[in-house]
């Protein structure tokens, strides 16, 4: 199923600015950054938990944000895209 995770991590004291680095790693072992703090994520039922667990686990939820959508195995017609960043294909393979 695809996923689409969305955060925003206060960054006002040094603290924060950790667990935005580690939210970001945590959402990259998963899935593609799309725009600053949302990712695209394909993941089977075991893999949504980890990474839900993993994120709930480093958010301080009294002063970040964190939302996962669930747009499932037909998210194909559920995305729309328009602009100038270049679209990936999630389920192709990775090269870096």
């Amino acid at each position: 199923m695809m996923i689409l995770v969305t955060y925003d991590v206060s960054t006002q004291e040094r603290s924060g600015a950790k667990r935005l680095r580690k939210v970001a790693k945590i959402c990259q072992d998963y899935g593609i950054r799309v725009q600053n703090s949302v990712f695209e994520c394909i993941v089977d039922q075991t893999q949504y938990f980890q990474m839900k667990t993993k994120l709930l686990d480093t958010i301080d939820e009294n002063k970040d944000s964190l939302r996962i959508y669930q747009l499932g195995k037909n998210y194909k017609s559920k995305v729309e895209h328009y602009g100038v960043k270049e679209t990936i294909n999630v389920e192709d393979s990775l090269i870096f």
